[in-house]
C-alpha cells in the first residue's frame, strides 16, 4: 500500500481541509495516511469523520510553518514542523510521498533540501495543470521554482514535465513548446532563443515556441519557461477565471426569470466553474527532487487535499522519479551546474 505523508497544519485552513480529504482519499483511493501535526487538533478534528478501519495514522510534529514565515527561517528555526516532520518520513522510506498546502516557498526549501534533487536535476520545478479549450489540460514549468534559470535548466524542465504528463494524463507523446512573445525561432529573450536550439535537438516532440494565449487553446501538452514568468502567468489565469466566473453569476443572475431556465443555467455554471476550479487538479507536483513532493494552493478544501493525495499517488506508481533519472541521463546536452 502507497503511503503518503499529509502535511496537516500547512494550509489556510488547516487542519480541517487536510483532515476530511485524507479521509476521503483514504477510504476512495486505498492509500495509506500520515497526517502529520499537532495531535490535539489532529485527533479532535478526526473525531468529526467516520474512519474506523481506514489506514489513518497521527505523526506528531509540534511546530507550524505559517505564510508569513519566510522559507529560510522557516527551513533553519522549525526543525520540527508538520512540513519538515513529513518530509522526514519520506526521506527515511516510511512515506512515499509528501503533500502540502502550506507556504509555497517554505515547502519547496524544506522539499529541496531535506530529500535533495535527483542526480541528473539541477533544479527542481514546479508544474502546474491549467484546463484547456479543447476539453484536455496542459501543464505549465516552471511556475515558481526558479526565479533565474539557463537554458540547459529548461531542457531539464521540459524532459520532466514531459514524463509527468505521460504519468498522469496518459498521452504517449506529448507536444512541447517554449513560452515566449512570438511563435518564430527567433523570437524571445537569449534564454528562449538557446533553449529553442537545444530543445529542437532533444528526442522530445517539441513543436517550437507558443504565446501566452496558447496556454489554454489546447493546441500543445507541456509549456516551458522560467519560474518568475511561470509563477506571473499562473497568478493571472487564477484572477482571470476568478474574475470570469463572477462576471459570470451576475449576468445569470439578473437576466434569468423562468425556473426551468434558471436550472438549466446553473448546471451549466456549476459544469463551467468545475473546470476552472484547481482544486480537481489537486496541486503542483515539484518534480527533480528525490521523492515525489505536491505542493497544493494555500486556501485548499478537501477536494483539492484529496486530488493532490491522488496526484502523488499516480506519481509513486508511474515511477516519475526513476524515468526522469533514466531520460535526463539519455540527452546528450551538456548541463551547467
Amino acid at each position: 500500500m502507497i503511503t503518503i505523508a499529509v502535511d496537516a497544519m500547512g494550509g489556510d485552513h488547516a487542519p480541517r481541509p487536510e483532515v476530511e480529504g485524507s479521509v476521503h482519499a483514504a477510504r476512495e483511493l486505498g492509500v495509506r495516511i500520515l497526517l502529520v501535526g499537532l495531535p490535539a487538533e489532529l485527533k479532535k478534528e478526526l473525531a468529526k469523520h467516520s474512519h474506523r478501519g481506514l489506514p489513518i495514522e497521527i505523526v506528531p510534529a509540534t511546530e507550524v510553518i505559517t505564510m508569513q514565515d519566510s522559507p529560510s527561517h522557516a527551513f533553519r528555526k522549525k526543525k520540527d514542523s508538520s512540513a519538515h516532520v513529513a518530509t522526514k518520513l519520506v526521506r527515511s522510506g516510511q512515506a512515499d510521498a509528501v503533500v502540502s498546502a502550506g507556504n509555497t516557498g517554505a515547502v519547496m526549501a524544506v522539499a529541496r533540501f531535506g530529500l535533495g534533487t535527483l542526480s541528473s536535476v539541477d533544479r527542481p520545478a514546479l508544474a502546474a495543470p491549467f484546463p484547456t479549450s479543447k476539453g484536455g489540460t496542459a501543464v505549465l514549468l516552471d511556475v515558481g521554482a526558479n526565479v533565474d534559470s539557463k537554458p540547459a535548466h529548461l531542457v531539464q524542465f521540459a524532459v520532466m514535465g514531459e514524463i509527468y504528463y505521460r504519468a498522469i494524463f496518459g498521452t504517449r507523446r506529448p507536444k512541447v513548446a517554449l513560452l515566449s512573445i512570438g511563435e518564430e525561432e527567433t523570437k524571445g529573450n537569449e534564454l528562449t532563443r538557446e533553449a529553442y536550439g537545444r530543445l529542437k535537438q532533444s528526442s522530445l516532440n517539441f513543436i517550437g515556441n507558443v504565446e501566452g494565449r496558447d496556454i489554454f487553446n489546447g493546441s500543445v501538452e507541456v509549456i516551458v519557461c522560467d519560474g518568475f514568468i511561470g509563477n506571473i502567468a499562473l497568478k493571472v489565469s487564477e484572477g482571470v477565471a476568478q474574475h470570469i466566473a463572477a462576471m459570470l453569476k451576475e449576468a445569470l443572475q439578473s437576466t434569468i426569470s423562468s425556473k426551468l431556465g434558471y436550472v438549466l443555467s446553473r448546471k451549466a455554471y456549476k459544469s463551467f466553474r468545475k473546470k476552472i476550479d484547481y482544486s480537481e487538479y489537486g496541486g503542483a507536483p515539484l518534480l527533480g527532487v528525490k521523492g515525489v513532493t505536491v505542493i497544493g494552493h494555500g486556501s485548499s478544501n478537501p477536494l483539492a487535499i484529496k486530488n493532490a493525495i491522488r496526484v502523488a499517488t499516480e506519481l509513486v506508481r508511474g515511477g516519475v522519479n526513476e524515468r526522469i533519472e533514466r531520460e535526463l541521463a539519455a540527452i546528450p546536452v551538456p548541463v551547467e551546474a
